[in-house]
């Protein structure tokens, strides 16, 4: 029983000191200096993939900024703004230096992260992807009247069966309320 205890306030203490302590996550950086608060923030990012060619495509993803907009900066690309927590993406320049490193920057609300992406010796960029043609909305299921004859209109057989359970609804009603008035109320 006291095994149990221990455990618990052990678990008790660990929950409490997580909670206690600031958000704090850092990029996806490997190399990050924890001493020197580099790439320690509020918020997490990445890049990927992390080695990409010169012209080629990276992907940015950000979670956890608490305004709707990460601005994302570097020299080798366009600035990006990643919206409502939604991955974005960035072409790398063409003319980018094969194999240097170069910074990129995630900023949201003045919380500033940093993580690095290295251009490979790549020979010619990636072909463009190929172009996606829009597929018309899928309309739903028509729903009404009809059967399995394909036809809109409803046939003798669908009217005459909906009229015998009317007058099958109006007779049992009337039935019902004469019998009532025989009993004075009573079932």
């Amino acid at each position: 029983m006291r095994a149990i205890r221990t455990a618990s306030a052990a678990l008790l203490a660990t929950a409490a000191v997580a909670l206690s302590a600031p958000a704090a996550l850092a990029g996806d950086d490997p190399g990050a200096d924890p001493g020197t608060g580099r790439n320690i923030t509020s918020f997490g990012f990445s890049v990927t993939p992390r080695t990409v060619a010169p012209g080629g495509t990276v992907t940015l993803t950000s979670d956890g900024c608490e305004v709707p907009s990460v601005t994302v900066t570097s020299g080798i690309f366009d600035t990006v703004t990643l919206t409502e927590g939604r991955p974005g993406t960035a072409t790398v320049d063409i003319d980018a230096k094969a194999g240097a490193e170069y910074e990129i920057a995630f900023d949201c609300k003045g919380d500033r992260g940093t993580t690095t992406l290295t251009v490979d010796h790549g020979t010619a960029p990636p072909p463009p992807p190929a172009p996606v043609t829009p597929q018309p909305p899928h309309k739903g299921v028509k729903a009404g009247f009809g059967g399995s004859t394909g036809s809109d209109a409803l046939g003798t057989a669908e009217l005459a069966a909906g009229g015998v359970l009317i007058a099958a609804a109006a007779g049992t009603a009337v039935v019902l309320t004469r019998r009532r008035g025989r009993t004075g109320g009573r079932p």
